[in-house]
């Protein structure tokens, strides 16, 4: 049996995948030749407006180093039971602490739920991070069923 052709996904069958909040990979940009930085990050999806906002560790001697202002992916994807899908978002890292964003941060960081996953060598509360958005330029979602 041949599988179907990837379908694109509509604003709203996004939205249902993403939810409020989840697990994905962010791919920060690099100089030169070297590879994206990719991490698993759990983020959170602001439906109303269509951007994502992430909890980094600002750790010293990350290895991500400042990530305000840098181009980045973010590429989430599952089966919900109706199929595969991904959804790919491009765009700027901004921090949500710049005046110029801080108004409407604060209502998304409302509406969505960042998990906080323990994925560090130290207890969660001793480390420090930083919210940023990305308000994507691109944002697709395929779905094959």
């Amino acid at each position: 049996m041949v599988p179907d052709a990837p379908a694109e996904m509509t604003a709203e069958d996004r939205s249902a995948v993403l939810g409020t909040g989840g697990v994905g990979v962010l791919s920060l940009s690099t100089d030169g030749s070297d590879a994206p930085h990719a991490v698993p990050v759990s983020y959170g999806f602001d439906p109303v407006e269509e951007v994502f906002y992430f909890r980094l560790s600002t750790r010293p001697g990350s290895t991500k180093g400042e990530v305000d202002g840098r181009s980045a992916s973010v590429v989430v994807h599952g089966d919900d039971g109706d199929g595969h899908w991904s959804v790919v978002a491009r765009g700027t890292l901004v921090s949500t602490d710049e005046a110029s964003v801080s108004n409407e941060s604060l209502a998304g960081l409302d509406r969505v739920n960042i998990p906080l996953v323990d994925a560090f060598d130290a207890p969660i509360e001793e480390i420090t991070f930083a919210f940023v958005r990305l308000d994507p330029d691109s944002l697709t979602g395929l779905r094959v069923d």
